[in-house]
């Protein structure tokens, strides 16, 4: 790793201007230690804590996603957290790190020690790609923790996992130490909801890997590679996260508001409509078509509505 803080480390000029990086550094430093502490990890990770109430969120984030989220550049749980009067946790990475860097290891080693986690009445850890990794790997410093984690890659170990080549560098990251096998890691848990596409070959092999009694997979079929994007703009993400706070979270929940919540996602209609089309379903395609457009008025919805009428009346 490289020295030196990861404030110093992001002090560079990007395409937002020189200056945006440190003050977003800064202001995140500042929240921090008004409403609990920020804390740099090492070179590439940092701690941001909000001492609220006794239920904490756990969510693992890059400064990249949460500078280019909206949201005013804080953690993606952190209004969510505020508004519903839990603490919050945000573990920040510079980088694709998948947080294997002994500066996070030690400072889970300190809340286990310190019993930081037992602190709470319930704690959720979540996270998606490279933070549901982390979400179930570091999930073992919170036994009886519920864990929610958006297309986790269970390890990038190349002696697990040589099948998936899509991220070369992560490879060489050391996988096999502390906090490393994510499944083995999720053993303490009190349940696991892992969410994923199963036509996405490699995350489907992932999630077979994370098989165990209290591990929920749930299939999110024809929502892509930007799934938590996908949850997000749908209302389901934060509703998954209220419903594990309570207690309340359950695969049968989960698939009826999955069930409700993708009708009205443009992207999965346009997926399935595609789908059709492939199979020939051309009346199927054009139902759906209409009933989509009954909801929403969009060129690609019409067009598709178009090009399946005309495919059944040449079929016909």
């Amino acid at each position: 790793m490289e020295g030196g803080s990861i404030r110093e480390r992001s002090g560079t000029p990007d395409a937002a201007g020189a200056d945006t990086r440190d003050a977003w550094f800064a202001r995140i430093e500042e929240i921090g230690e008004e409403l609990g502490y920020y804390q740099p990890l090492g070179s590439q990770h940092a701690a941001f804590f909000v001492d609220d109430g006794p239920i904490l969120l756990v969510t693992f984030d890059s400064v990249d996603t949460i500078r280019t989220a909206g949201g005013g550049q804080m953690p993606p749980g952190f209004a969510l957290a505020r508004s519903e009067g839990w603490s919050y946790l945000a573990l920040i990475a510079d980088g694709e790190t998948w947080y294997r860097d002994p500066a996070v290891w030690a400072w889970f080693d300190r809340q286990l020690d310190d019993s930081f986690f037992e602190d709470f009445d319930r704690v959720v850890f979540y996270g998606a790609d490279m933070g549901g990794y982390a979400a179930a790997a570091f999930s073992v410093a919170a036994p009886g923790a519920t864990v929610i984690a958006v297309r986790p890659q269970a390890t990038l170990d190349p002696d697990r996992a040589e099948w998936d080549g899509r991220f070369p560098r992560a490879r060489r990251l050391d996988f096999t130490s502390r906090y490393g096998y994510g499944p083995d890691m999720t053993d303490g848990a009190a349940a696991v909801f892992l969410l994923y596409d199963p036509d996405r070959t490699q995350d489907a092999m992932h999630a077979a890997l994370f098989a165990r009694p209290h591990v929920s997979r749930l299939r999110c079929r024809h929502m892509g590679g930007r799934l938590e994007t996908a949850l997000a703009r749908t209302g389901l993400l934060d509703t998954l996260l209220r419903h594990a706070a309570d207690g309340k979270l359950d695969a049968a929940g989960f698939h009826r508001l999955y069930r409700a919540g993708r009708r009205e996602h443009l992207p999965y209609v346009l997926r399935l409509l595609s789908r059709l089309a492939t199979r020939q379903r051309h009346g199927l395609a054009a139902r759906l078509a209409g009933w989509a457009l009954d909801r929403q008025d969009h060129p690609r919805l019409r067009e598709a509505q178009a090009m399946a009428e005309r495919q059944r009346q040449s079929v016909d």
